[in-house]
């Protein structure tokens, strides 16, 4: 079964490096996940976005922090959970707003540090990367 992965965000991927990395994780997850990128020019176009969409997970600081076995049993549980989809919600640089904090399903976070959107994109592709190696028993995470 292939995933598919919508990573919502604000902005753009403005540095070619970045693009590189983020490219090479998609490359190296290409058979078991399809991923969508929705980059929104603002918080209220994010908003207006995830109107349509249920059951998302949000990236904010105060969210839930894993080991790298734990979120990768709560991706893989959220996965088979949600028919293979999965929908996250990266915020801008104020954050998540009110509105998408609301209508969040669960709040993850990678650290207490604060991350530019950009360089959030790249670890959260990681951890995904990571979380489904771990899932299938390899040794990219030792």
């Amino acid at each position: 079964m292939i995933f598919d992965i919508t990573i919502y965000s604000v902005g753009k991927n403005k540095e070619s490096w970045l693009k590189e990395a983020l490219e090479e994780y998609e490359k190296r997850l290409k058979s078991s996940v399809k991923f969508h990128w929705v980059l929104a020019k603002n918080d209220h176009e994010l908003e207006e976005r995830m109107d349509a969409e249920k059951n998302w997970i949000a990236l904010d600081p105060m969210g839930k922090t894993f080991t790298s076995e734990e979120f990768s049993k709560f991706l893989m549980e959220n996965l088979e959970s949600e028919g293979g989809k999965l929908r996250l919600v990266i915020g801008s640089s104020e954050g998540l707003t009110p509105k998408l904090k609301n209508k969040a399903k669960h709040f993850i976070s990678f650290s207490k540090l604060t991350f530019t959107h950009q360089i959030t994109r790249l670890i959260l592709l990681e951890q995904i990367y990571r979380g489904i190696q771990i899932s299938k028993c390899t040794p990219y995470h030792k």
